[in-house]
């Protein structure tokens, strides 16, 4: 009998996390083009990458002791393909663990041949995912003051994104008038700036093309979009990153401060890039970090 109920309780812990995959939109995906799903999946190296995605999508996963707060995270991928496991589904559940209920964001990458304007799917579908969160708030029995974005890397771009251009809706042909203001943002080494002599090239040529015009770098690069009204943020990075360059969290921490917005920022000396939640180059752990900070917004 001890047996069966300690078996009873192990697959009960392992359905702690219920999931639900949804889509975004209810009707037509807006700024679209009229293409064949061509979306696709490749596990290697214990990394799930998905590319091509035309249909985008919310994944919730829910805790089994809720505190109201949710966290809507963007996996990087340079705005070419999304790292969904290792920056998303594992985070989630994570994320799970600390009553915190989450939203893994399948976001469109930009693509021609399925957006009318490529440079505005990402961010479409990121407010998208707020306004969706924010109107079944009270159904899913979540705060409304508590709905956060996360992002990694290209992620980390998109969600800096989020957190600086909430003043109008990236698609103009929706008239809902919900909030898609963050209430907090979450950025690991984060892709912020479009400023050639910091930037990630392969994300800003992904987004916005190799000859982007001089505002739309300005645009993008969102160290120069900080306003007194960006929400608290909290930053990771570490210093030998090769490939998203430490000055991208620096300027935006710099720019939360000259603002006056609430920022806490963990710089490593080692890790490089894509160390996801665990940075082995040391025993400092920045998921606690976040842990305690996300305590400080209650």
């Amino acid at each position: 009998m001890k047996k069966l109920i300690l078996l009873m309780a192990i697959f009960t812990g392992l359905k702690t996390y219920a999931q639900t995959e949804m889509p975004l939109y209810t009707a037509a995906v807006p700024n679209s083009k009229p293409a064949p799903n061509k979306e696709k999946a490749e596990t290697r190296d214990n990394v799930t990458r998905i590319s091509k995605v035309s249909v985008p999508t919310l994944t919730v996963y829910k805790p089994a002791n809720p505190n109201g707060m949710s966290v809507i995270i963007c996996p990087g991928g340079g705005y070419g393909i999304l790292a969904f496991d290792k920056e998303g589904t594992r985070v989630a559940e994570e994320m799970n663990k600390w009553g915190i209920t989450a939203f893994v964001l399948k976001y469109r990458l930009p693509d021609d041949t399925t957006n009318i304007d490529r440079s505005i799917a990402p961010l479409m579908d990121a407010q998208q995912a707020i306004r969706l969160v924010r109107n079944k708030a009270t159904e899913w029995g979540l705060k409304k003051d508590k709905i956060g974005i996360m992002g990694f890397s290209a992620g980390g771009h998109l969600a800096s994104t989020a957190a600086t251009h909430f003043s109008s809706n990236a698609d103009v042909t929706n008239k809902d008038t919900s909030s898609v203001r963050p209430d907090f943002a979450v950025l690991i080494y984060p892709v912020i700036s479009f400023d050639s002599t910091i930037t990630h090239k392969g994300s800003r040529n992904n987004l916005v093309g190799a000859t982007a015009s001089a505002e739309q770098i300005k645009l993008y690069s969102n160290e120069l979009q900080v306003t007194a009204k960006t929400p608290p943020s909290f930053l990771v990075h570490a210093g030998d990153d090769g490939s998203v360059v430490v000055e991208n969290s620096i300027r935006y921490y710099q720019a939360c401060i000259k603002y006056k917005v609430s920022v806490e920022m963990h710089l490593y000396p080692k890790g490089g890039h894509g160390f996801a939640m665990y940075n082995k180059t040391t025993t400092d752990n920045w998921m606690e970090r976040l842990k305690n900070w996300l305590t400080t917004l209650n």
